[in-house]
């Protein structure tokens, strides 16, 4: 009785039970910091491709003028896509300046279960035309926390999607 007693009032170990205790907790913290830091900076450089290639789009100086050509580029600026070519999807469409009626809000996205993806409008438009390119990229995550972390859209394989829109005016 007397050395149950002094095993139950002992506190070596104490410390060891507050790190098991927390240790999960911290790691899941900082790995979900990592990873929406890293969601930011993909959201960033997708941004960055995009705006790059909508001066090209503007001057009219895509060559080969084609939806792949402008997918390329734009995976060639973003630079930290993996798989980049068969994880985006680009949209170029014009506004009407008679209503502003814009497109609406659900970007298309690839969907890696389907064979054929998703149809999107692809059109360069003429002069003077105001134009909205929008892509969107599924990527995924790097660590199981992230879909408790950060509320971005998810498809049916657990992937997120990033997208990146801009407008410009077709020059003359």
């Amino acid at each position: 009785m007397k050395s149950l007693k002094k095993a139950f009032t002992r506190e070596d170990g104490s410390a060891t039970i507050e790190f098991v205790i927390l240790f999960p907790a911290i790691m899941t913290l900082f790995l979900s910091a990592f990873e929406v830091g890293i969601y930011l900076t993909r959201s960033v450089m997708l941004d960055r491709a995009v705006d790059l290639n909508v001066r090209l789009l503007r001057l009219g100086a895509l060559e080969p003028a084609t939806q792949e050509e402008l997918k390329r580029r734009i995976c060639d600026d973003a630079l930290i896509f993996r798989g980049c070519p068969d994880a985006i999807l680009v949209e170029l469409r014009e506004i009407s300046t008679e209503d502003w009626q814009l497109p609406e809000a659900n970007i298309a996205c690839v969907d890696r279960d389907a064979e054929v993806q998703p149809s999107v409008d692809f059109n360069f438009g003429r002069r003077n035309e105001v134009m909205l390119v929008r892509a969107c990229a599924v990527l995924d995550p790097f660590f199981g926390s992230t879909p408790f972390v950060m509320e971005l859209p998810q498809d049916a394989t657990g992937a997120h999607m990033i997208t990146a829109m801009s407008t410009f005016v077709n020059e003359p």
